[in-house]
């Protein structure tokens, strides 16, 4: 724990200015990034006495060691700068997101010649028109099936598309109407387009100007007698209809806007979302946040804000976003939003009338999504800190271990020999840390020596940032660089190595953790706890202890440590199998510099296989296209140093395959 004093900046060392600040705890990894409009006021807050502070914001402060800032000219730069800042470093120490599900979207590809509609999820692509986020992908289909009466546009997939084409004939919507075929050129690539864009004003809320069109239209069908074409007129305004009903009018003035809400208590906070479009609700999501730092509900509005817009652009952000508590400096996040949409943006707190009305269902949304996560969590909770506990206390170790690398290793009979490391940090696997050795110290196998080896790497490259970096660095006093910046090498971005654990775990037994444990005697490493867990009887090791300890079969911590260990071997297997695959396709063409997959299929399809080309002059070769001599002379030089393969066998036959596809006795 460090003594905030320590690295408090001298007085009048900050700037009275706009700005973000960093704060870093003693390996430089980001904790905690803010933004300030006077940046000596803000920073002055963090250094009175901790029992002024909040409990969060205390041990925020102790955990770090240093704090930078960088100036900014406006307040809205600062927004930008902490919403790049944080979604690049990933601070422990911020308010935490937690999307509770991947919401689809209904989605118009306008950038392709025939636009489809479709269900999407994940991140937008440029070019692609969407719609919602839906609370179920079955809704969308619903939609879209009524709507295809009307706006027959393409949903197919571009295999399908492409079968059609080719076939000429069209799939099954195109027979029964619901779609315009456009892969058999029923209709014009032009008048495709113009259904999808009408579909998507529909989708938009512009719905009142196409049911008065097919309103006219049965009409005049009707006085011509035309009774088929009205009865069908008639069908679609009533699939229109429905598809409307099932987007109630919210708001009756067609307003376009957003309503956020939020249901929180002292650790956690639900946000919910309501899209309304054209006065009617388009789309609903939500999630809940950890409330790692102390923020009152104006900061969570703030950063939901940050977190809903962030990457948006255009009519993605409404005229009008309506929120329950206006952030601290307003101002600058209107702006933010306006710059984002391009357009002024009106952020508000809807005080009578439907928006308020709709605001108040929003926020019972928001309560029962916060009731239901604290129903399905809160053994997930109490179970990791329980298990945390449970192998502290097994291995005797200081305190609970809050950040744990497990190391597996894995091969096939001695070939491809390859280590895994796997991060759990608080019970929870940290994928981006993951990482994957290849043993190169020796050839076959031998698991103990492969064990020794790979921590000695991981801990000397830990080693190695830690003296590169320094303890605290000499530029100025109290460990803060004197005009607020940073060295380039020293941004705070997740290294490689960087940052040591409190426990090893290797999968294994006694040979396995007594490597281990040399390999960090050797490095002068005595800070690390290790342990071995042995799969036959799940008996946890300790280094020098002969007999193993026993954890009980219910026990939280066992669990735990079965999950890292089986995530280790699973990640390990799975980088084992991928290169003995790699290996098995590789060609002694491979060797070659510079050459790539087209002038080596170019090569072999010259002179008919691999055998032929190896029987080939550097004349001959020069002769395929796009091969000089220099080209042809390393060819002939890496198929003479290759080694020759392993013939082939017809197993039917028994017979030996030669290159050529010949046979031999």
């Amino acid at each position: 724990m460090a003594d905030p004093s320590s690295y408090r900046p001298k007085p009048g060392q900050i700037p009275d200015s706009p700005g973000v600040y960093k704060f870093r705890d003693e390996h430089r990894r980001v904790i905690y990034v803010g933004k300030a409009k006077s940046l000596r006021q803000r920073l002055a807050n963090y250094f009175q006495p901790l029992t002024g502070l909040h409990p969060r914001t205390a041990t925020m402060v102790t955990t770090a060691a240093s704090v930078e800032w960088t100036v900014v000219s406006t307040e809205v730069e600062a927004l930008q700068l902490e919403y790049s800042w944080i979604k690049e470093f990933d601070p422990r120490f911020n308010v935490k997101y937690r999307d509770d599900k991947s919401y689809p979207y209904l989605a118009v590809t306008m950038n392709e010649e025939f636009p489809r509609v479709q269900v999407m999820r994940g991140h937008k692509k440029k070019g692609v028109r969407y719609f919602g986020p839906y609370a179920h992908a079955w809704a969308i289909r619903e939609t879209v099936d009524l709507m295809l009466r009307v706006f027959p546009v393409r949903t197919c997939s571009a295999g399908v598309f492409r079968n059609a084409a080719s076939a000429g004939r069209p799939c099954l919507l195109g027979y029964i109407g619901k779609c315009s075929a456009p892969c058999v050129g029923r209709v014009a690539p032009e008048e495709h387009r113009e259904l999808a864009e009408d579909f998507c004003d529909f989708m938009a809320g512009r719905t009142g100007t196409y049911i008065r069109r097919l309103e006219k239209q049965m009409t005049i069908a009707a006085e011509d007698m035309e009774y088929e074409k009205a009865a069908r007129l008639r069908d679609d305004i009533e699939a229109l209809r429905r598809a409307m009903e099932k987007n109630a009018v919210v708001l009756a003035d067609a307003t376009d806007a957003d309503l956020i809400a939020l249901a929180e208590d002292e650790l956690e906070a639900a946000v919910q979302i309501f899209h309304v479009r054209g006065g009617r609700v388009r789309g609903q999501r939500g999630w809940i946040t950890d409330k790692v730092e102390a923020v009152d509900t104006a900061g969570l509005v703030e950063h939901a804000l940050q977190q809903l817009y962030g990457e948006e652009s255009g009519d993605a952000v409404p005229k009008e976003v309506l929120v329950p508590a206006l952030p601290e400096d307003t101002e600058a996040v209107s702006a933010w939003l306006s710059g984002r949409r391009g357009s002024l943006v009106s952020l508000r707190v809807p005080q009578r009338g439907d928006k308020k009305d709709l605001m108040a269902t929003v926020a019972r949304n928001a309560q029962q999504a916060l009731v239901l996560h604290k129903t399905k969590r809160a053994g997930d909770l109490t179970t990791r800190s329980r298990a945390l506990e449970e192998i502290a206390e097994a291995l005797d170790l200081d305190s609970a271990p809050l950040r744990i690398e497990c190391f597996d290793i894995s091969h096939l009979q001695g070939e491809d020999v390859v280590a895994s490391m796997v991060v759990f940090e608080d019970g929870l696997p940290r994928k981006s840390e993951y990482r994957r050795f290849q043993i190169k110290g020796f050839e076959g196998q031998d698991d103990v020596r492969s064990m020794h080896e790979v921590i000695t790497r991981r801990f000397k490259r830990y080693l190695a940032e830690k003296d590169r970096t320094g303890e605290w660095g000499p530029a100025g006093d109290g460990g803060v660089p004197v005009d607020g910046e940073v060295p380039a090498e020293d941004d705070g971005r997740p290294k490689r190595f960087a940052y040591p654990p409190q426990l090893v775990v290797v999968d294994g037994g006694q040979p396995q953790v007594a490597a281990a444990r040399r390999a960090l005697d050797e490095l002068g490493i005595d800070d690390v706890a290790i342990c071995g867990l042995a799969k036959r009887l799940e008996e946890v090791w300790l280094p020098g202890d002969d007999d193993p300890v026993v954890l009980p079969r219910s026990s939280e911590g066992l669990y735990l440590l079965q999950r890292v260990r089986d995530t280790a071997h699973d990640f390990a297997i799975r980088y084992q199998r991928s290169k003995r695959t790699k290996r098995l396709r590789s060609s002694p063409l491979d060797a070659v510099p510079g050459l790539g997959e087209s002038r080596k299929q170019a090569l072999i399809k010259h002179f008919g296989s691999v055998k032929r080309l190896k029987q080939a002059t550097i004349e001959q070769i020069c002769e395929v296209p796009g091969f000089g001599r220099k080209t042809a002379e390393a060819v002939a030089v890496a198929l003479a140093q290759a080694a020759p393969a392993a013939p082939a066998v017809n197993t039917a036959t028994g017979e030996i395959m030669e290159d050529d596809g010949g046979t031999t006795t």
